[in-house]
């Protein structure tokens, strides 16, 4: 990877909903997802190539498990009716199926779900031998649940945030090199091809895969590693059946897995590399390197395609709001970006907790 731009890990997983507020009180309920980092009610002015050539009103907000891991951000049209997706998706179909979200101890978790919900998968392992087992939301969403032991800011909680993400690929080999090149998951942890048990509670779940687990090999640097922590992506493909298209026909925002959003330092030099290998920018927030005013934020984002169609979000950050009142904030361009926040920033952003 260039030494001109570095990527901190995963920020969050989108996950557009047809209603904000139950979606949000169910996932603070099950996964503690109850800090907020920002929340916004605007218009979405710059994704039209996603939105049908026009700009929609939406209200979002991105929500974090302190615990670590990175969060999610909960995404709802304001105006126009989220269409949901018109088939039942099937393991391996392509885009994010699931989000993987971590536990320090997996069996215990699913035991504590178990007595307050219903469509829990079996305890079950991944082809490394990480415990794991397999959650649906009520909106037919996945989420993975891998055992992961780090916990950064201690809550007493058996819940933490996304580490990773499955993506259903038509052709692996084709989709490792944006990744592995230009995120950073360059490390082959298992490259299996068969049936697999911690996939069978999905529909098609049973069906023949090659499955590849990528992960870093070397150590992340950033504002916010501490608490992101270590990620992996799963690639999938499905050997025995054509997989469809998740978003085929919808917008972005529409109900499911809209993207996997990264963290990322000096935009522009990423934008050559990712130039270079084939996947361009599709949306640029300041093409004139403004800055994209986000409220309680301000900063750059842009997206890329994986050679399917999966919509990957890279975001650089350029002004935080750590507190409203009293009113403290944060220029990004102006500290050491590869210098780590210490713990007590991220032990004030618990004051932005909600409360069910």
């Amino acid at each position: 990877m260039s030494n001109n731009f570095f990527v901190s890990g995963i920020q969050q997983v989108g996950v557009g909903c047809s209603d904000f507020a139950a979606s949000w009180r169910w996932y603070i309920e099950m996964f503690q997802m109850d800090v907020r980092v920002l929340e916004d009610d605007t218009v979405a002015e710059r994704m039209l190539p996603y939105t049908g050539g026009k700009a929609q009103k939406r209200h979002a907000c991105i929500a974090v498990n302190l615990q670590g891991g990175g969060g999610f951000e909960i995404w709802q049209y304001s105006e126009r009716k989220p269409q949901p997706v018109k088939f039942q998706i099937h393991a391996g179909d392509l885009g994010i199926f699931a989000a993987k979200v971590k536990s320090r101890n997996a069996e215990a978790f699913r035991t504590e779900l178990l007595k307050k919900y219903d469509k829990i998968g079996p305890l079950s392992t991944l082809p490394d031998g990480t415990p794991c087992f397999i959650v649906e939301d009520p909106w037919g969403n996945w989420f993975q649940v891998v055992e992961q032991k780090q916990v950064f800011i201690e809550r007493n909680q058996l819940s933490g945030g996304v580490v990773g993400a499955i993506t259903g690929c038509s052709d692996i080999d084709k989709t490792i090199p944006l990744y592995r090149d230009v995120l950073g998951y360059d490390k082959v942890v298992y490259d299996e091809t068969g049936t697999f048990d911690d996939l069978r509670f999905m529909r098609g779940g049973d069906g023949r895969f090659r499955r590849v687990l990528l992960a870093s090999s070397s150590k992340r640097k950033g504002a916010f590693v501490p608490l992101f922590g270590e990620s992996t992506i799963e690639l999938i493909q499905a050997l025995d059946r054509e997989p469809r298209k998740i978003y085929e026909g919808r917008f972005w925002g529409d109900p499911g897995f809209i993207q996997i959003c990264f963290d990322v330092t000096n935009m522009r030099e990423l934008e050559k590399h990712c130039t270079s290998l084939g996947f361009p920018f599709t949306v640029d927030s300041c093409k004139g390197d403004e800055h994209f005013d986000m409220g309680e934020a301000s900063g750059h984002f842009t997206y890329v395609e994986d050679p399917d169609g999966t919509l990957i979000e890279l975001v650089e950050a350029h002004k935080l709001t750590v507190l409203k009142r009293p009113h403290i904030a944060i220029n990004m361009l102006t500290r050491n970006r590869e210098k780590a926040f210490p713990k007590l920033f991220f032990r004030l952003m618990a004051l932005n907790k909600v409360k069910l």
